[in-house]
């Protein structure tokens, strides 16, 4: 069948899938999703958020669980805080709990009744998306860039090709039997056509080493295939099986972003964004640095750099 290009249209809605338990960050993740975990001094789904409305998106799909208030809480009024913040003449705070999204972006909710998988809680989003393209940000995937967010250099290689769009990185051999992995044609200006893509395969069968991280924009003829995609590893609905099954209509692109990824899902990955987002914090960068500085010194390490 001929590939099908539709018409370059903007991404306008975001989903995040924010379903999962966060087995990984025990016992704090007991009460506190890891989603709402904090980087300085906001929550990790504010910085996906961030990324999604910088991108154009003016809605935000949250596709989470019956028993996962806190992430709902966090974008709903909080009138009792904002009321005391503005008695007591705290402006700049009170700015902060009112502005977690601007006016004029919606905010809905979806529950995924059962844990069955990427791929089923992008379906349980299609009523909110409709027949138009949409993007999919995993908060536990943070990308720092001083420059355009990773998913707004997506969306503008989505709206000059009509493709779907994949974010990839390079990941070491090892490793690709923790991620999607992708074999691409030739890239050209950090984009490239998608040949292959492979759920978490063994080292000596991964078709290469780029590795799909958590953003998409994808064609709403998705969702029609990931109704009839079976379930696959890990016993889940897998996204990436169902992308491999939309590539065979459609363009399908990898896409080299510009910024650094931390995997907020490990515990390594939480302190490495910690650490880069402090030092480059607009009033703590300086205190950080020595406080690192002084922690090294005092546990005999090197000075640093």
């Amino acid at each position: 069948m001929s590939i099908q290009f539709r018409s370059r249209r903007r991404i306008r809605k975001a989903v995040f899938p924010v379903a999962g338990l966060g087995t990984r960050f025990l016992p704090a993740t007991k009460t506190v999703p890891k989603e709402m975990l904090p980087i300085v001094d906001r929550p990790l789904i504010q910085y996906a958020v961030d990324e999604a409305i910088d991108a154009g998106c003016d809605t935000l799909v949250f596709v989470t669980n019956r028993y996962k208030h806190s992430v709902a809480d966090y974008f709903d009024k909080a009138y009792e805080l904002e009321e005391k913040l503005e008695r007591a003449g705290k402006i700049e705070q009170l700015e902060l709990i009112r502005n977690v999204v601007p006016a004029g972006i919606q905010v809905i909710f979806v529950t995924q009744t059962e844990a069955l998988g990427l791929g089923h809680a992008v379906l349980c989003a299609k009523p909110v998306i409709g027949d138009e393209p949409f993007a999919v940000l995993l908060p536990d995937d943070l990308i720092w860039n001083r420059g355009p967010g990773a998913l707004r250099q997506m969306a503008d290689a989505a709206e000059f090709s009509g493709a779907s769009v994949i974010a990839v990185q390079d990941v070491p051999r090892e490793k690709t039997s923790s991620y999607g992995i992708v074999a691409t044609e030739s890239f050209a200006n950090r984009q490239g056509r998608i040949s292959a893509i492979v759920e978490k395969p063994k080292p000596d069968q991964a078709p290469s080493t780029l590795a799909v991280v958590g953003r998409y924009i994808l064609n709403p003829a998705i969702f029609d295939l990931l109704e009839s995609t079976r379930v696959g590893a890990g016993g889940e609905i897998q996204l990436t099986d169902g992308i491999a099954e939309l590539m065979k209509y459609e363009a399908v692109d990898a896409y080299r972003f510009q910024g650094a990824r931390f995997d907020c899902g490990t515990h390594l990955g939480l302190i490495e964004a910690t650490i880069r987002y402090a030092l480059d914090h607009e009033t703590l960068s300086d205190a950080a640095r020595d406080l690192m500085q002084n922690a090294l010194s005092e546990m005999g390490f090197a000075e640093v750099a």
